[in-house]
């Protein structure tokens, strides 16, 4: 049935073939996804059975708020105009409730699946006992790191050019520990977690991800200057780290001037490994740099799931239902997914149809110095679909 469909399609002489590969004998080599889910560590919560059908991944969306829902639309629509095998299980949270209910369910699905996609999710709520949807996300899963690969478009003008850096953030601590009480009337005391168990396996990712990409350097960033234990844990366990992988070259940097450098001179830099604010602040910083909040992608990992997002985590209210949303981060988050399942064919074809739209055709919205509205960016994709 999808060989027949696939036949009908025009600009598609590529997807052909796609069925028989999906149909034939698996490589030898595993996906990301597989790693994940044949290679179990012991873990504190109880694992669901991974739902996979016919070769086809069942994938948790979730929307969230502001552009969310529309940026997922166009996502839907070039899986299904290319035939990706992938089904969405689509769970909307509602931002205005007083539970964390949706939140559990959303949190289910992903552990049935393996994998989710989301938008950024919004917690209106400001009571103490309903803590952050994207927080408890990804400590829920404990996903313990995030990447977020932070690599210039030619065709997107900006003051520098060539700029390829790879920002690991811890994810699941520091001062997103929410941990927060009043000790006394009118004083407040926030709680920084810092572990050597998580410094260490997010450092070891950071240098294990340096080696397998041929990365030359890492650079642990850090306030030890002043936060001599939290972050001195953290620099530490880092330097101990680098003494593992001689042939990476490893050094540190206070976030003060990290900050400046990267707007300075930003190309010094390769992997950049952080706990959890800092990496807040230099991510906005680089995709900043980049073109702003509307092109890259970031991806959430722990042992067992992951979750690809757009790199800034930013809603985008304001212009929500406007047609003038940049789609093209949560489109390279949905290339990241396809590419962690194994799916590279169908991950190549919107990866360079996303390339030929930004770089040749500079089909571009608003934000990054064009007049195309969203639509028009992703009618532009599905033309370059299948063709060189």
């Amino acid at each position: 049935m999808a060989v027949r469909l696939l036949s009908k399609i025009k600009l598609l002489p590529e997807l052909r073939g796609a069925a028989y590969l999906s149909a034939a004998a698996a490589p030898a080599e595993l996906s990301d996804f597989e790693v994940q889910h044949k290679t179990p560590v012991i873990r504190k919560q109880k694992l669901i059975p991974v739902a996979q059908y016919g070769g086809r991944h069942a994938v948790t969306m979730l929307p969230g708020g502001g552009i969310g829902p529309e940026c997922m639309g166009y996502v839907r629509d070039i899986f299904k105009y290319i035939g990706a095998p992938v089904d969405f299980e689509l769970v909307d949270i509602d931002a205005n409730v007083d539970n964390d209910d949706d939140v559990q369910y959303a949190i289910t699905t992903i552990k049935r699946n393996g994998v989710g996609i989301k938008g950024n999710i919004e917690t209106k709520s400001e009571a103490a006992y309903v803590t952050s949807r994207n927080v408890a996300l990804r400590n829920e899963l404990d996903m313990y790191a995030y990447v977020l690969n932070c690599k210039s478009y030619p065709g997107v003008t900006t003051r520098h050019k060539d700029i390829d850096i790879v920002i690991i953030r811890q994810n699941t601590e520091g001062e997103y520990a929410m941990l927060e009480h009043e000790s006394v009337r009118g004083v407040i005391e926030s709680m920084k977690v810092v572990t050597a168990s998580n410094s260490e396996r997010v450092a070891r990712f950071a240098f294990e991800f340096a080696k397998r990409n041929g990365r030359k350097k890492v650079t642990t960033v850090h306030k030890a200057n002043i936060m001599k234990l939290s972050d001195g844990l953290f620099l530490e366990t880092s330097r101990r780290m680098a003494q593992e992988y001689p042939e990476i070259e490893h050094n540190d940097m206070i976030i003060d001037n990290c900050c400046m450098q990267l707007v300075a001179k930003p190309h010094q830099f390769d992997v950049m490994l952080m706990t959890n604010l800092y990496g807040s602040i230099v991510s906005n910083v680089v995709c900043g740099l980049l073109g702003g909040a509307g092109l890259l992608s970031g991806r959430n990992y722990g042992d067992h799931y992951a979750v690809f997002e757009p790199g800034t985590r930013n809603t985008g209210t304001a212009i929500a239902g406007k047609n003038i949303a940049n789609p093209i981060a949560m489109i390279n988050a949905s290339v990241d997914m396809l590419e962690h399942l194994g799916h590279h064919f169908h991950a190549g074809l919107i990866r360079r149809a996303v390339e030929k739209t930004i770089n040749v055709d500079r089909v571009l919205t608003p934000d990054v110095g064009g007049t195309a509205s969203s639509t028009e960016v992703v009618n532009s994709i599905l033309g370059n679909i299948g063709r060189r």
